[in-house]
C-alpha cells in the first residue's frame, strides 16, 4: 500500500503537508519510503533529509509507465510505510490539456489512494464543491480523505467541517495557518535542503505539528507497506475513507527495459556534487554503477583537481550562478576541468553543468565571474523562465547519443547564452515540437567528446544511454579518443 498526497493546485501547501508526515512517521520510527511524481529535484532533497532515504521520481514521461510501476515496486515494499507526493494540482498534467502524468494518472498507475491537500485560507462553505468536484471528476480514483489547510480559527474550523459533512468525505488532517515553518525560495523554488540555515529546527516542528494534526488511526492503514499495527492518537474520527483493493499494483507482469550489460572494468567516473552541483537523480546514480561506474564525488567548489583516475566528467545540474563567484575563484578546478576536456575525456553535462563549462556565468548583478571555458559562450541570467519536457533528436554522434537517436528530457532555468552553436557540428539537439510554435529550435553544444545541454534526462527507460557513455569513458582510458562517425 502507500498514500498520494495531491493538492488541488500548485501552491495548496502539499509540500508541507507531505514533510510534516515524513517527519511524524520518522519520528515514530517508520521506515519511509518516499516518492516525487514528475521531474523535481529539489523536493526529493527535503525527503531525503528527513528520511534518510532515497527519494524516487515518478515520471512516465521521462520513464514510462511501466517504469514508473516498477520503481515503486521495487523501493515501497523495502520500508514500513510509503508516500507519494504529488505535483501540481491533482489533475493537472504535461501538456495542461490531459492528465498525462499528473498526480491522478500516478494514482492510477500504482493504484493508490489520494489524500486531497485543500487551501482553507479563504474558503468555509466552498470547500464542499470544491471537494465534491474533485472527488466526481475522475471515479476511477480512490479519494481516502481531506486535510485542511491554513485554517484560521476553530470557528472557521467549524464552518469548513460543517460545509463537508454531507459528502462523508473524512478529514484525516487540518492545519492551522502557521507563519513560523517557513522554507525559502529563489529564482527556481525551494533553495535546497543543504542551503537551508536551521532546517533541522524546521523539520522538527513539522514532526511536532504531523503528530497533532493528523489521524493516525486512519492514515497509518493507508500508509503502511507491512501488516504492522500502527499508533494511534490525535484528531477525532469523524468517517470511514473507502476501502483500497488489497493490491496496490497490477498483477500482470511489467515490461521492463532491457538492462545493458556492465562494462568489463570498472570505470571511475567524476561527479561533479556539492552546493553548486546537486541535482541528479538517484535512479541515474544507481544505473550508473550497476553498469559498472565507480563514481567519485567531488566539489567544483572546494576541490583543486580531479579525482585520481578519473574517466569521466559528470555535471548535473544546480545553482552556479548562486555560487559563481565561489565557482570562479577556484581557478585550479576550472583549469583540470578545462585541460581533461582538451585531452579528450568524455564529459556529459546538463544545465548548471553547461552553464560551468562556458567562458563565463553574467549573475544577477550583471557581473561576469570566469568559468571553465570549453564551451565558446557566456551564461547571462533573465527573468523569463525556461520550462517544461522536451522531445529532442540527436544531431550528431556523442559520447551518450547516436545521431537520429530520439529522446524526452525536461528543461528548467532562468538564463541563456549569450552565443549559439553556428555550426551543425556542435548542435546537441533539434527540438521535435511543433513547427508553428517551435520552428527548427536547436539546442546544446557538442564537442567530439562533450555533451552540453539545458536538458535534463533521466536514465530509467534509456539504459543504453549511460552504458554507451561508460564506454566511451572505458576506451577514453586506454588513450582512444572518441571521435563521431558523421564528423
Amino acid at each position: 500500500m502507500g498514500l498520494v498526497i495531491a493538492g488541488e493546485r500548485s501552491g495548496a501547501g502539499k509540500t508541507t503537508i507531505t514533510l510534516a508526515l515524513l517527519a511524524a512517521l520518522t519520528r515514530r520510527s517508520q521506515r519511509v519510503q518516499s516518492f516525487k511524481v514528475g521531474p523535481d529535484y529539489i523536493d526529493p532533497m527535503f525527503h531525503r533529509w528527513v528520511t534518510g532515504r532515497p527519494c524516487r521520481n515518478l515520471d512516465p514521461v521521462l520513464t514510462s509507465e511501466a517504469y514508473v510501476q516498477q520503481c515503486y515496486r521495487q523501493h515501497a515494499p523495502l520500508a514500513d510505510c510509503a508516500v507519494v507526493e504529488g505535483v501540481m494540482g491533482l489533475f493537472d498534467g504535461a501538456t495542461g490539456a490531459q492528465d498525462w502524468a499528473c498526480t491522478a494518472h500516478i494514482a492510477r498507475l500504482l493504484n493508490l489512494p489520494v489524500l486531497l491537500v485543500l487551501d482553507c485560507s479563504r474558503l468555509s462553505r466552498s470547500v464542499a464543491a470544491i471537494a465534491h468536484g474533485f472527488r466526481s471528476f475522475d471515479p476511477r480514483l480512490q479519494l481516502a480523505g481531506l486535510v485542511l489547510n491554513r485554517v484560521g480559527s476553530d470557528r472557521h474550523l467549524e464552518l469548513l467541517t460543517a460545509a463537508l459533512e454531507p459528502l462523508h468525505l473524512p478529514i484525516l488532517g487540518v492545519l492551522r495557518r502557521e507563519d513560523t515553518i517557513a522554507l525559502p525560495s529563489r529564482h527556481l523554488g525551494l533553495v535546497p535542503a543543504e542551503e537551508v540555515v536551521q532546517l533541522e529546527t524546521a523539520i522538527a516542528k513539522l514532526a511536532d505539528l504531523g503528530e497533532t494534526c493528523f489521524r493516525w488511526e486512519t492514515l497509518m492503514p493507508l500508509l503502511q507497506t507491512t501488516a504492522r499495527i500502527p499508533n494511534s492518537n490525535s484528531l477525532p474520527s469523524t468517517s470511514s475513507p473507502p476501502s483500497p483493493s488489497s493490491s496496490s499494483l497490477p498483477s500482470s507482469p511489467l515490461p521492463t527495459p532491457h538492462t545493458p550489460h556492465p562494462t568489463p572494468h570498472p570505470v571511475k567516473l567524476a561527479i561533479a556534487r556539492d552546493r553548486a552541483f546537486s541535482f541528479y537523480y538517484e535512479d541515474n546514480l544507481e544505473l550508473l554503477q550497476q553498469l559498472g561506474a565507480e563514481l567519485q564525488f567531488w566539489s567544483p567548489l572546494r576541490d583543486r583537481a580531479l579525482p585520481p583516475g578519473c574517466q569521466g566528467l559528470y555535471f548535473g545540474g544546480g545553482f552556479p550562478e548562486v555560487f559563481a563567484e565561489e565557482l570562479s575563484s577556484n581557478q585550479p578546478g576550472r583549469v583540470a576541468v578545462q585541460t581533461a576536456i582538451q585531452a579528450g575525456m568524455p564529459v556529459y553535462s546538463e544545465c548548471g553543468g553547461l552553464m560551468y563549462l562556458g567562458e563565463a556565468i553574467q549573475d544577477f548583478e550583471q557581473q561576469a565571474w570566469p568559468m571553465v571555458g570549453a564551451i565558446p559562450a557566456t551564461t547571462y541570467m533573465q527573468p523569463r523562465l525556461n520550462l517544461g519536457y522536451r522531445r529532442a533528436i540527436a544531431q550528431r554522434d556523442s559520447p551518450l547519443l547516436v545521431a537520429g537517436e530520439t529522446v524526452w528530457g525536461h528543461e528548467f532555468h532562468r538564463s541563456g547564452l549569450t552565443v549559439e552553436p553556428t555550426s551543425p557540428l556542435y548542435r546537441t539537439w533539434r527540438y521535435d515540437e511543433d513547427p508553428a510554435t517551435q520552428p527548427g529550435v536547436t539546442e546544446g553544444w557538442q564537442q567530439a567528446n562533450l555533451h552540453a545541454s539545458y536538458v535534463h534526462l533521466h536514465f530509467g527507460a534509456m539504459p543504453q544511454l549511460p552504458q554507451r557513455f561508460l564506454q566511451h569513458c572505458q576506451q577514453w582510458s586506454g588513450k582512444v579518443a572518441f571521435v563521431p562517425k558523421n564528423l
